[in-house]
């Protein structure tokens, strides 16, 4: 919890006022019952219609001025609340920025969208609520006792049997229900883990007809919220009816004390009835302080949470470096396997030089390494043994935004946003011009479908491109790449939904606009590679193969059967 606390220091000052402020709300509230007092015995009692109306003027006056107390500590407290959680949430939201893909895998998508969301709204509830509820439980509860005492000292024994009580209740339904806060918002992470995997599949849960699966699923999910969530409740909802108990037992206790007082002379009927409103006060403050240590509970097991992804420690640490050069790519003795991965690595003594301009292909059948390989030249993971130099530096000496600034990636999974499709292209080069746009729309191959769009370029196409087909998207995607105008240009099998007359087009246009370019491109398709200056074939991790396609069909038997079988297919076909 401290080290959550400590986003709310910009705000100390507004955060000071508000109890400031709740405190005058809470001495107009002690000074009541004193007043009330004064009116019985002074006023009704002595049948004096002018302390009546003076102490009743002051008593409204009070109010008002508490009340006004009471807006004030509410503003502060709601303002220092909201600034807080917004940097909290902003601060998290960049380190989830700087982790590393294995490290996001581990937290889960649903889990940390729990953590940025609900479990930051309830640190902001307990800060707001600090401001106010803790300071008002606390003035009110000490206060309350020395106006009490100042009535007369025998009420302190109903104090002595009855706070005891109530505290011991509270402390032994709360360190009941903390526990149980923390599975709670586990139980949260895996509905939201359902929920966003059903959301973002839902063409796959359709397609095969799992909707009754998938909603037992979320069924089963919410089921265990629930029923964790009721557990909590219901433990939680024994502590206000004892609370309840406990104070009117109080409450016919000072009554009792004080008939024997009042019948003795000792004491005044309006003293007992401001003594009835103080204990009820301090009992009921004592129970809000009850409310307050559950809110801290829940609040502390949310801000360990917030906390493991804030303590996290970026697997991929930034350089100092800037590259400089036209883009060279080597791999040097690189191996690689996945954090936690049983079995062999994924790659495995890798080395080859990509010069600058070159076109270098990789090819081989699926679960060979190809996207491992393109995926630590950005740096998406680091190499386990050996190392990737970009311009003659090793990669984890550059600095990371610098590398990735010179390198244009198409992944294999087309990712667009919702928004303009200008604003899709533009968001790989953000102060591009549109010309640019359009440039690199029309070597993509894009240009031709996006000019038949409604609105063109500034056609809304949804989030994730919903409206689009995938060799759109492909194109899209593409051309987001190529307006940045990379020194490397990586292609991880992003124009498989692409035909091959379109995807013929699309190279010739790399070829004439892009020299000088790198480009490293990953494929199934023989007949998408085989102008490539040179192939490499993987086969489970290491280079099986390297050349030309020519020279390939004549040295390996590998590549040889790979077109083969492709060449079998089309004839097929």
């Amino acid at each position: 919890m401290k080290k959550i606390l400590k986003y709310l220091k910009p705000y100390w000052f507004v955060a000071l006022l508000a109890p400031l402020f709740m405190i005058g709300e809470v001495l107009g509230d002690l000074m009541q019952p004193k007043l009330m007092s004064k009116i019985v015995d002074d006023g009704v009692l002595s049948g004096s219609m002018d302390v009546i109306l003076k102490t009743g003027l002051t008593m409204i006056l009070l109010v008002v001025a508490g009340g006004i107390c009471g807006v004030m500590c509410t503003a502060c407290s709601v303002k220092a609340a909201q600034s807080f959680g917004s940097d909290l949430r902003c601060a998290a939201f960049r380190r989830v920025m700087e982790m590393s893909l294995q490290q996001t895998d581990r937290f889960t998508t649903g889990s940390l969208v729990t953590r940025l969301t609900n479990d930051i709204t309830m640190t902001e509830h307990f800060v707001s609520m600090a401001l106010r509820m803790f300071v008002r439980s606390t003035f009110s509860f000490i206060g309350g006792i020395a106006m009490m005492l100042t009535l007369d000292v025998s009420f302190a024994l109903v104090l002595a049997c009855a706070l005891p009580l109530e505290v011991l209740v509270m402390v032994i339904m709360l360190k009941k229900a903390y526990p149980m806060f923390r599975i709670v918002q586990k139980k949260l992470d895996k509905v939201n883990s359902v929920m966003q995997e059903n959301v973002t599949g839902a063409r796959m849960v359709k397609a095969y007809v799992r909707e009754e699966f998938e909603t037992e699923r979320f069924e089963n999910a919410n089921g265990d919220l629930c029923e964790t969530n009721y557990r909590v409740s219901r433990l939680l909802a024994l502590i206000s009816p004892l609370m309840m108990v406990f104070m009117n037992i109080g409450v016919i206790a000072v009554i009792l004390i004080g008939g024997y007082q009042v019948e003795a002379r000792a004491i005044n009927v309006g003293d007992v009835m401001a003594a009835i409103t103080y204990i009820v006060q301090v009992l009921n403050s004592l129970l809000a302080v009850g409310m307050i240590f559950q809110m801290i509970s829940r609040a502390s097991a949310s801000a360990n949470r917030i906390a493991e992804v804030l303590d996290t420690t970026p697997a991929i640490v930034s350089g100092s470096e800037q590259p400089e050069g036209k883009g060279e790519v080597c791999f040097e003795n690189v191996s690689f396997a996945y954090p936690n991965a049983q079995g062999d690595p994924v790659l495995r003594e890798v080395s080859f030089t990509v010069q600058p301009g070159e076109f270098v292909a990789v090819l081989g059948a699926t679960g060979s390494g190809k996207t491992s390989l393109v995926n630590l030249i950005p740096r998406f993971y680091d190499v386990t043994d050996g190392a990737v130099y970009v311009d003659g530096e090793d990669v984890r000496a550059l600095e990371t935004e610098a590398l990735r600034a010179k390198i244009g990636c198409v992944l294999q999974k087309s990712e667009l946003f919702s928004g303009s499709v200008t604003e899709n292209i533009r968001w790989g080069k953000e102060d591009a011009t549109q010309e640019e746009v359009v440039a690199a729309a029309k070597i993509a191959q894009a240009d031709e479908f996006v000019s038949k769009l409604p609105e063109g370029y500034d056609t809304i196409i949804g989030e994730k491109g919903a409206s689009l087909s995938g060799g759109q998207k492909q194109r899209l995607s593409i051309a987001r790449a190529l307006v940045r105008k990379p020194d490397i240009l990586i292609f991880d099998d992003s124009t498989s939904a692409l035909d091959l007359g379109t995807e013929a087009r699309l190279q010739a246009a790399l070829r004439e606009n892009l020299r000088g370019t790198t480009v490293i491109m990953i494929a199934q398709r023989i007949a998408s590679v085989r102008n490539a200056d040179r192939i490499l074939v993987l086969e489970n991790g290491v280079i099986a193969a390297e050349g030309k396609h020519e020279e390939l069909l004549e040295t390996s038997e590998l590549y040889r059967d790979i077109f083969a079988s492709q060449q079998h297919n089309t004839e097929v076909k």
